[in-house]
Parts: structure tokens; C-alpha cells; sequence
């Protein structure tokens, strides 16, 4: 059984894949660039240095890479209010604790955003710790964030939790297996393929059946 779970905050935790789609698409709209916005949907979970050479080639991305991302913070923190925590986030931590099991925030997220989410969360004084954009060096799906998460609580044996295809690499080239639900959009089938252990349709769901799982 794992002793330490690594969950991800965005479109896992947190209701925000959308959000984050918008802001992409009307930053690189001010750039420009039209994309449809189901594309940057499928990037979402990916890290802005990841996400805008993937959706825009590498030479878009020297020319106006980081323009583009200092927009989309722009456009996403006028957005930010509108999240919510889904539902039985805060009570998967709680389960996950009372199973003794160690619980970092596997986040890439600016500071300003990831206190937001502890506070919605509830859980600043719950989890044993998070990360933040100020870990890593390249996000997903490269594995610097899995193993700063890692890091931050020395467990050998831990599981990822998230939502996306993005999440289910990275954990992998960092050894560590992944526990999906489908709430960031992505297809049980597609989640599946990319190799997650196991799939859920949501937090609440993985709570209940928490103790079928590695995590259990």
C-alpha cells in the first residue's frame, strides 16, 4: 500500500480545466492566434512552458512564448474567483489522513494561486505539503514535479492522483503509478490507454472506494 499521495490540484481538486482553457485562448488571441479552443482543452494540464510550443510550435513559442504566458495570467486572474473545490475534495484529504497516509499538493501553480486553492480547499493546515511553480523546472508531462512532491515527504511508495494524460506520464517516468478521475474532461478509455491503474469519475467516487485502491 502507498504511504504518501500526490494530488493534483487543477481539474482533480479544483473545477479549473475550463477556466484555464479561456484564458489560454484569449491570451493567444491577443497574440494573434486563433486557436479552437477544444485543442487547448486537450493541453490543459500541461505547463505553460509545455503547453505553448505543443500548441504553436517551438518557433512561436521563442518568438512569443513568454508574452503569451505573462497574458494568460492576466486573463486567468480574472478568472480565478469563479473556481470551486469539487465536491468531497476536502473529505478525500480527510480519508486519506485518517489512513495515515502523507498528502502533498502536487502543484506547478504560481504562490499567489496555490494559497487561493488551499484556502477553497480548506486544507493549509491538513496536507503534510505542496509545491508550487518555484519546485520545478519543466512541468508535465516531464516528471519535475513529481519528484519535487516526492521530495517533499521522502516516501518511497506514493500514488498520483489526477485527471489528465499529462499527469499519468509524468508520474510515470518518476516511478510512480496514477490513480485518475474524470473530471478535467478526459475519456475513462483515454486515461486507461495513457496507463492509470485505475480510473474514477470523480474525487467524491475515489473517496468511497478509496479502500480498493493502492491507497486504501
Amino acid at each position: 500500500m502507498a504511504k504518501a499521495a500526490l494530488l493534483d490540484v487543477d481539474g482533480t481538486l479544483i473545477d479549473m480545466n475550463y477556466h484555464h482553457a479561456l484564458a489560454w485562448y484569449r491570451a493567444f488571441r491577443e497574440h494573434d492566434i486563433t486557436l479552437p479552443i477544444w485543442r487547448i482543452h486537450r493541453a490543459v494540464g500541461m505547463g505553460g512552458d509545455q503547453l505553448v510550443p505543443a500548441l504553436v510550435g517551438e518557433e512561436v513559442d521563442r518568438d512569443q512564448g513568454d508574452d503569451i504566458r505573462e497574458t494568460r495570467d492576466k486573463a486567468y486572474s480574472k478568472l480565478i474567483e469563479e473556481v470551486v473545490p469539487f465536491q468531497g475534495a476536502h473529505d478525500l484529504v480527510c480519508a486519506l489522513l485518517e489512513r495515515d497516509v502523507a498528502v502533498v499538493l502536487a502543484s506547478s501553480a504560481p504562490e499567489e494561486e496555490l494559497d487561493h486553492y488551499l484556502d477553497l480547499l480548506d486544507v493549509r493546515s491538513l496536507v503534510d505539503a505542496w509545491t508550487t511553480k518555484d519546485d520545478v523546472e519543466r512541468t508535465k508531462p516531464e516528471p519535475d514535479l513529481v519528484k519535487a512532491a516526492l521530495a517533499k515527504v521522502k516516501e518511497g511508495d506514493a500514488v498520483m492522483v489526477g485527471d489528465t494524460k499529462w499527469d499519468v506520464e509524468a508520474a510515470a517516468k518518476a516511478g510512480v503509478p496514477t490513480i485518475c478521475v474524470m473530471t478535467g474532461g478526459w475519456a475513462r478509455v483515454e486515461l486507461v490507454e495513457a496507463g492509470a491503474v485505475a480510473v474514477y469519475e470523480s474525487v467524491d467516487e475515489l473517496r468511497v472506494r478509496l479502500d480498493e485502491t493502492l491507497l486504501g
